[in-house]
């Protein structure tokens, strides 16, 4: 039977990135809405209570700033009474359709510029369906974040059960000492970097599982420890290598209580998933935990579930790296780069670090990355980083990993050389292990630095997945960074100047309908929603404009917010409230992002009913719905009617 489990039907609904522009529309409309829009048809109309062509072409291109060249436009003109005027059903039949939606819609972006070139929609730790430390890892967690348009992926890989084989296994092969990979200690070191950071109630009752039990490790003769080199696939390895391979790798987080799931099962769960929603490349980074006999199983498993998705070798272009035009349908892996004069690496991972407090022991060596895995890397190659002058940070294929504080750090102490990398090199950053409820950092500043790919926890539904929602909704999970973020063109004819803008914004809030009540209630009628307007500048805060930078990605330094006064039920008037941003100026439109939140006005924490985020650049104008996506990220029937003004003034910056 195979791993791969059905498709959650909601994950196309679900936020990240994949919901589709179609669903956007207003199907149906309240007597409070509906009041609002025809007093909107009744101050544009004649005396007669109609529009001409005229104005229809006016309140599209002028109020709405919209094309009058779609579908739904077309429709309009379409609907004259055979003297070119429309009535106000017209228009209301007009004002339900997607023109109408607050996020306007993706215009294809120039897809030819090096993959640096663009922000990737990227996941942490994808197997784990909950929090860091006991929640299960499953197939079904890659399947939803495919279909929510997720084109990076994280698998960790750890060696097969070992119950009942001899000691001579491929851990011991590369370890100086055999405890040292043995299953057992590695509970027993699970249990003791835990008790740091997890409560002592629930550290008590582990203490008395096999977790807490130390276990002695199995015995190990020194001439096991100098077992002869795993063969590899050049010299006619079978696709059954060993012994070791009647246990297939698994993937879990390492040192928790996270169930497993088998890797064969997870590259399954891809291969079926990975190009539905998108076709854009799709990014494996592989955490890589395993003995040599095992990593041979890997890259057989790999290669028979992806087949010719695969980027083949002999496929390689010498220079830049390739374009996401270039690459549409490909899989590209992520893994520790072996030089080609040397047989192996130093570690066997991506050289990330989880930032969790640890005893592990310092002599323990971690497994080395085989050739024959480090050549799928072909243009993901992860390096470990050292020093921005090191020799691999020039290698076009190279790619750094850099876990949250250790990248704000850098930011602080050297911008200029992280920004200036991130132009023309791939770099990756991560959440910091101390997230154990798979909190988010707020990828915005890690965007403004010039890092491609953002890693985020996907199963929660915070500032950071919202954030994210609003840079990647319906673009298939890849946006052209901004002039000034991505190397000059070879042939000079685009500019690479940095448009610095001095925004005003007024949002006025007319009405709502079918308000989501928030998770865990039953009745609407205590209901008391308000609406949160926050505008998130921080990515525009850059070095690269001569700003300071901050120093904390959990604190976003928003200055700018405002709320609406309170209410009761799901269907409101908000009776014209306004909030306003004015004169904001260091404006980045495609790093700017406008976050609306629907709370609970109670007793201490409100709670969160609903929410819908959009970036600056695709805010539109004039009478808009808010489409809003629940407190698990899946796009409801709520809707808010607003009318948006919005304008910007331009101050070029040369970099």
């Amino acid at each position: 039977m195979s791993g791969v489990q059905q498709q959650p039907i909601d994950a196309l609904r679900q936020a990240g990135g994949g919901a589709s522009q179609a669903l956007k529309a207003t199907p149906t409309l309240n007597a409070t809405v509906i009041s609002y829009l025809k007093r909107v048809f009744l101050t544009h109309a004649d005396q007669d209570g109609k529009w001409s062509a005229g104005q229809i072409r006016r309140f599209i291109q002028h109020v709405q700033r919209n094309d009058d060249a779609t579908p739904a436009a077309a429709k309009l003109f379409g609907e004259d009474d055979g003297e070119g005027r429309i009535d106000v059903n017209d228009f209301l039949a007009y004002m339900t359709s997607e023109d109408s939606a607050i996020t306007l819609p993706w215009k294809t972006c120039d897809l030819s510029w090096p993959l640096p070139s663009y922000f990737i929609s990227s996941s942490h730790n994808t197997y784990l369906s909950g929090n860091q430390l006991y929640s299960d890892s499953t197939t079904d967690a890659y399947t939803n974040v495919l279909l929510r348009g997720c084109r990076c992926v994280e698998i960790d890989v750890w060696d097969g059960d070992e119950s009942g084989l001899s000691s001579e296994s491929s851990s011991d092969d590369e370890a100086p000492h055999a405890s040292d990979h043995s299953e057992k200690p590695k509970k027993r070191h699970a249990f003791s970097k835990l008790k740091h950071i997890i409560p002592g109630s629930l550290s008590a009752k582990l203490e008395r599982t096999s977790l807490g039990k130390e276990r002695k490790p199995r015995s190990t003769s020194k001439g096991e420890l100098e077992a002869e080199p795993v063969a590899s696939l050049e010299d006619g390895a079978p696709n059954i290598v060993s012994e070791v391979a009647a246990f297939e790798p698994r993937v879990l987080h390492g040192y928790t209580l996270t169930k497993e799931v088998s890797f064969r099962h997870v590259c399954e769960a891809i291969r079926d998933s990975a190009f539905i929603v998108s076709d854009l490349p799709l990014i494996i980074s592989l955490e890589v935990h395993c003995g040599a006999d095992q990593q041979l199983m890997m890259v057989n498993i790999m290669k028979e579930a992806w087949k010719d998705m695969l980027v083949r070798e002999d496929e390689v272009k010498e220079g830049a790296l390739p374009s996401p035009n270039e690459l549409r349908r490909k899989i590209l892996i992520k893994v520790k780069y072996t030089p080609p004069d040397a047989r192996t690496t130093p570690e066997a991972d991506s050289g990330e670090d989880d930032g969790l407090p640890s005893d592990k022991p310092p002599a323990k060596k971690p497994s080395k990355v085989i050739p024959e895995l480090s050549k799928l890397g072909i243009y993901t190659r992860a390096v470990s980083f050292k020093t921005w002058t090191q020799a691999e940070a020039s290698m076009p294929a190279h790619i750094f990993s850099l876990a949250e504080n250790k990248f704000l750090e850098h930011r602080e102490k050297h911008g200029a050389k992280l920004f200036s990398h991130n132009k023309d090199y791939l770099l990756r950053a991560y959440p910091s292990g101390l997230r154990i409820r798979s909190s988010n950092l707020m990828p915005t500043i890690f965007w403004g630095s010039g890092a491609q790919i953002v890693a985020l926890n996907w199963q929660q539904t915070d500032a950071g997945m919202m954030l994210n929602e609003g840079m990647f909704s319906g673009t298939g999970g890849y946006v052209l960074k901004p002039h000034g973020h991505r190397p000059s063109s070879s042939s000079g004819s685009t500019s690479n100047t940095m448009t610095d803008k001095t925004l005003n914004l007024k949002i006025t809030f007319l009405a709502a309908q079918s308000l989501p009540i928030p998770p865990g209630d039953n009745s609407s009628k205590s209901f008391r929603p308000y609406v949160k307007t926050e505008l998130h500048v921080d990515a525009c805060n850059s070095h690269a404009l001569g700003r300071a930078s901050s120093t904390d990605s959990r604190d976003t330094s928003i200055r700018h917010k405002a709320r609406t006064r309170t209410h009761k039920g799901t269907d409101i008037d908000l009776e014209s409230q306004q909030v306003s941003f004015p004169e904001v100026d260091g404006i980045i439109e495609e790093l700017t992002f406008v976050r609306f939140m629907v709370k609970d006005d109670e007793l201490g924490i409100d709670d969160l009913s609903a929410w819908a985020c959009v970036r600056l650049d695709r805010l539109g104008q004039g009478y808009r719905f808010i489409h809003l996506l629940d407190a698990k990220g899946r796009l409801t029937e709520g809707n808010i009617l607003v009318k948006v003004e919005k304008t910007l003034t331009e101050d070029s910056v040369p970099v």
